[in-house]
């Protein structure tokens, strides 16, 4: 069913304002999938916070004009399904490892900061950890040396009393 100008002008707000919060795009064709795996894949990315819809191309062309991700338009052909998310990796990660276990998803570009991704760019920002990881990460290092240090200096205490108590 095809949309009114209304409907278009409203759907094309909603994808820019989405792509004016997002840092990534992800673009997919999902020729060939199940209602019943696309549902799968609608689910993780809600869990991911991450806005997932199939779109009209020329839609989503004109939503993206003038943001970063108007470096992906020409990929904006066939049945594509669009992940925007605020998080640099969410979309990346969702698109990707549910392509992973389902040959009819197939990823054809992405946009990341300005710049074009091509399969192999969104599977290797896929890779990166997320937000939360790379921080507890940090912290580790940070702990790590102070940690370090504490148990030294117990272990100097400890030998220090063990001679104290032997003498």
């Amino acid at each position: 069913m095809s949309l009114n100008r209304t409907d278009k002008a409203a759907a094309v707000e909603d994808i820019a304002a989405q792509a004016a919060k997002s840092q990534t795009l992800v673009l997919a064709e999902y020729r060939g999938s199940t209602v019943a795996d696309l549902t799968k894949l609608r689910s993780s990315a809600r869990a991911q916070n991450v806005y997932l819809r199939v779109l009209k191309n020329t839609l989503a062309r004109r939503a993206v004009k003038g943001t970063g991700f108007e470096v992906a338009s020409e990929y904006m052909v066939g049945p594509l399904i669009y992940g925007f998310s605020q998080d640099a990796v969410a979309a990346a990660k969702v698109v990707n490892e549910f392509a992973k276990g389902n040959d009819k998803l197939v990823i054809k570009a992405g946009a990341y900061n300005g710049k074009l991704l091509d399969k192999l760019s969104v599977a290797a920002l896929a890779s990166i950890p997320s937000r939360e990881v790379l921080l507890s990460q940090v912290c580790g290092l940070l702990q790590s040396p102070m940690a370090s240090l504490a148990r030294g200096i117990a272990a100097v205490s400890a030998k220090k009393s063990e001679s104290a108590s032997a003498a």
